[in-house]
């Protein structure tokens, strides 16, 4: 269910067109000073929530950016005047990964590489190269 999180608490989104703003016949009822009495309305396209600002006096930025009018996303930042708030298109999307069962893992019981097996490396194998200069014969004194 989508919901709108405004200073912490959540407003699920569950009909077609939800009013906001300070008057209390909006559907959300926001009491604050910076808020038109009908500031915001969203409304249903699909499975997606629009944006439309009311000419509302301080207006509505979205992800700070003014907007009149806007499809919604997930985490979009938005602001009512002063009042911040947070989309969230659908609870599910913004819960946590669920936990895989544990992988049993046997040790094999014969460790030994196949008689055809090839080194996978990329890399060539260095050749062992001599140090043409003796390491020891400068310091012996010879």
């Amino acid at each position: 269910m989508p919901t709108l999180v405004i200073s912490g608490t959540a407003y699920e989104l569950v009909g077609d067109l939800i009013t906001i703003g300070r008057a209390p016949d909006n559907i959300i009822v926001i009491r604050d000073p910076s808020v038109s009495s009908h500031h915001t309305q969203l409304y249903l396209v699909g499975e997606t929530y629009r944006l439309k600002d009311l000419d509302s006096t301080n207006g509505t930025r979205v992800n700070g950016i003014p907007t009149t009018e806007t499809a919604l996303r997930f985490d979009d930042r938005i602001r009512f005047g002063a009042v911040e708030a947070r989309y969230e298109p659908d609870a599910s999307g913004s819960r946590p990964l669920p936990q895989l069962d544990e992988i049993e893992a046997n040790p094999a019981e014969l460790s030994v590489a196949p008689a055809d097996f090839a080194n996978a490396s990329p890399f060539p194998r260095q050749k062992d190269q001599k140090d043409p200069t003796p390491c020891c014969s400068y310091f012996s004194g010879a």
